[in-house]
């Protein structure tokens, strides 16, 4: 596990920002725009650590999902701005101080529930929150890794019986 250093705080804004202002400029649901951005081209290479030297502002991030996804009006529910922004904030700060990736993390907590523990949860420090919501699914803190080379051990088996 990784220190959270100046660096990272930088991200974890910059990405809270991002889904703040998805709010005013996309025409999807919350739910979507995260799903769409955690799994973006634009989310990997904020996960691999350079994205603040590109000179990239908010806007442009989306307007980036917006061009690899195109435009959408799907969906309806919006959640508000403070939840967005924490939102943001918190898988950015799991995705950095794991080491993981966007993918993962979405994968082990979606929208709806990051948005349901935003009220007990918001005031936590990042990393207790993290804590917290790893402790309620059962998760450890090499689980992840540990389920991924389990289901590689599984595929395999299954491919040697094939």
């Amino acid at each position: 596990m990784r220190q959270i250093d100046s660096y990272g705080l930088k991200s974890c804004s910059f990405q809270a920002d991002i889904f703040e202002k998805s709010l005013h400029l996309t025409s999807c649901s919350s739910r979507i725009f995260i799903r769409r951005f955690m799994l973006s081209e634009f989310a990997r290479r904020m996960d691999q650590s350079g994205i603040l030297f590109e000179s990239t502002d908010s806007i442009q991030a989306i307007q980036e999902i917006e061009l690899q996804y195109g435009p959408s009006a799907y969906g309806q529910s919006h959640y508000n701005a403070d939840n967005m922004y924490w939102i943001g904030y918190l898988y950015r700060f799991w995705c950095y101080t794991e080491q993981i990736s966007s993918r993962q993390v979405y994968k082990v907590v979606k929208p709806d529930e990051l948005n349901q523990l935003y009220l007990p949860y918001h005031t936590l420090d990042p990393a207790m929150a993290i804590a917290r919501i790893k402790e309620a699914k059962g998760i450890g803190s090499n689980d992840l890794t540990q389920r991924g080379v389990e289901i590689l051990r599984q595929i395999r088996r299954a491919n040697q019986n094939v």
